[in-house]
């Protein structure tokens, strides 16, 4: 099933060869990039400049080899004056941006409840989009900008690190060495003192909590390498402060199945700390354990028998990511962060929301 110009819905693996032609024509166009030589970089405007725009995304442009930093917009003059150093021009409203410059892309790094917008004002303009997760903060709204940027015959692709991270693509290769997978154990959670604070407390603003927004790379992940589940049951907690008024959860279990036997769980939580990351794939022949920086096969008696550890790899993976969707606009690249495959991210998101609400299995494929 092909889907708003991307591959394949079943899980797609970075650098899995795809299917060719009796040329070779398809492998070609996947394994090597544009010869780029004198050619112009892309312009690129950012919208936004909190945390993740200035520590992941402006220095990833400014060590691309293909894409160059040309406008920022905030609507904070404060934030625009402190990042003037940039040296490029500065906006405080988007669409006034887009229409003046002559951008190729977008970075939008916004909250959750104003990055639709900003994907319809790039759309109008035909300009690419390279957006933080998530992809929306609504099934419904998801579905909308899928077709938006259809029609504007745009590409979108979602920020997602980890897909650019050689340890969590090492993933599957131990997988295979496991025997029959039949058990999945994994956990997301960080510490934030006051829940509240900020738009992220609002379940209006941001969507929801946890799930939605740090749990978006992890349920990526997930899907990734195993594909959306079948059945899904949820909890979710708003009690971690009951001093404060907040109504997007702060913490999250989350039951999942599939039909094939593999079962697993994933807890989710913004309140307990320490930073804690990783995914356990237990298998009738041992077990891989996927933590940041670090992959680990070990045997079913908890035996190390091979390990693999990258330390700095999140700046590479900015910089990769850059360059790789400055590849999918050339067309020497395939999406694989598209709206059609982070349509299954909202389903997943969205079963989670009604199963908290129900208290009872959902089928995320069912979701609405």
């Amino acid at each position: 099933m092909t889907l708003w110009g991307c591959v394949g819905m079943s899980p797609v693996l970075l650098g899995e060869p795809p299917h060719v032609d009796a040329q070779g024509t398809a492998l070609a166009r996947r394994l090597v990039p544009a010869q780029r030589g004198t050619r112009a970089k892309l312009r690129v405007g950012v919208v936004g400049l909190g945390k993740q725009a200035l520590d992941d995304h402006i220095p990833g442009i400014a060590a691309s080899d293909a894409a160059d930093l040309v406008a920022v917009c905030d609507d904070d003059d404060n934030v625009l004056r402190e990042q003037g150093s940039l040296g490029v021009a500065s906006y405080r409203e988007f669409r006034q941006m887009i229409t003046a410059e002559q951008l190729d892309f977008v970075v939008v790094t916004v909250p959750h409840n104003v990055g639709a917008a900003v994907v319809e004002a790039a759309a109008e303009r035909g300009v690419h989009v390279l957006k933080e997760k998530p992809f929306a903060t609504t099934l419904t709204e998801a579905r909308r900008l899928a077709q938006v940027c259809s029609d504007a015959g745009i590409e979108l692709m979602v920020t997602l690190q980890r897909r650019f991270n050689p340890i969590y693509t090492s993933f599957p290769q131990l997988a295979d060495q496991i025997g029959t997978a039949f058990m999945i154990e994994a956990q997301y959670t960080l510490h934030i003192d006051d829940p509240s604070e900020g738009w992220r407390g609002s379940a209006a603003k941001a969507g929801g909590g946890c799930i939605i927004d740090m749990g978006y790379h992890i349920i990526d992940t997930l899907l990734w390498y195993f594909g959306l589940p079948n059945r899904i049951l949820a909890d979710t907690s708003v009690q971690a402060r009951p001093d404060r008024s907040y109504d997007a959860e702060d913490s999250a279990l989350i039951h999942f199945g599939y039909d094939s036997g593999l079962y697993g769980s994933l807890l989710l939580s913004r309140f307990i700390g320490p930073k804690t990351e990783h995914i356990r794939l237990i298998g009738s022949k041992g077990i891989v354990h996927l933590e940041r920086g670090h992959i680990r096969r070990l045997g079913n008696n908890g035996q190390v028998e091979e390990s693999l550890t990258r330390d700095q790899a999140w700046k590479s993976a900015a910089v990769s990511q850059i360059n790789y969707f400055c590849r999918v606009i050339d067309g020497s690249r395939v999406n694989i962060s598209c709206p059609g495959h982070n349509l299954d991210h909202m389903r997943f998101i969205a079963a989670c929301y009604a199963s908290a609400k129900t208290h009872t299995y959902v089928d995320p494929k069912e979701a609405i």
